[in-house]
């Protein structure tokens, strides 16, 4: 078997591994259930995380803002990936609370916080975790690896298992349009 071969396998089973968990059915269905009753009492999702998880992070919010599927209103969905207020914060606080500063900026009781980590002990999500709970804001957490440091700060956490950050990572955002998908079948049912 060649080396693209063996990494379509690896991506496969590790999907397998998670389809066996019978627990993160019941977590992925809790995270959509919550999102959508957040989007209908008003309130607005964020989203955070580090390099490709970031990258993720962003996509989530853009799919809510801008469009999934179908066209529908916008939801109100912010990533924290302004670069301005990464290097402000990172320069006068210390990188551990570029993500912390967002949720007491922007954060208020009935929101939602997904935090996007591999391997759920960074530092920043940590803290970002911490904020969120002192502000009454869900926190979800899209996990690897055991979950973590991060894994007890979250009201909803959904592990992934996979040894390397790029197999996690491509199930979190199998994860994530599944549940945009369940979230929009349940807001705008007319659409499907």
């Amino acid at each position: 078997m060649n080396s693209i071969e063996h990494s379509f396998h690896e991506a496969q089973h590790v999907l397998s591994l998670f389809l066996q968990d019978t627990t993160q059915f019941p977590r992925v269905q809790l995270f959509a259930g919550r999102l959508a009753a957040t989007f209908r009492a008003g309130c607005k999702v964020m989203s955070c995380g580090n390099g490709g998880s970031m990258s993720d992070a962003m996509h989530f919010a853009e799919e809510w803002s801008g469009r999934y599927r179908k066209e529908r209103p916008p939801l109100p969905a912010i990533a924290f990936s302004d670069p301005g207020h990464m290097s402000c914060v990172a320069n006068d606080y210390g990188f551990n609370e570029v993500f912390a500063r967002q949720v007491q900026a922007l954060g208020r009781e009935g929101d939602m916080l997904l935090m996007l980590s591999t391997s759920g002990n960074s530092p920043n999500l940590i803290r970002a975790a911490e904020e969120a709970r002192r502000r009454g804001v869900v926190t979800v957490g899209l996990l690897g690896k055991g979950g973590g440091t991060l894994l007890p700060l979250c009201d909803i956490p959904i592990v992934v298992p996979g040894a390397t950050s790029d197999r996690i990572q491509e199930l979190h955002i199998k994860i994530v349009h599944i549940v945009i998908e369940a979230v929009e079948r349940e807001l705008y049912p007319e659409l499907y």
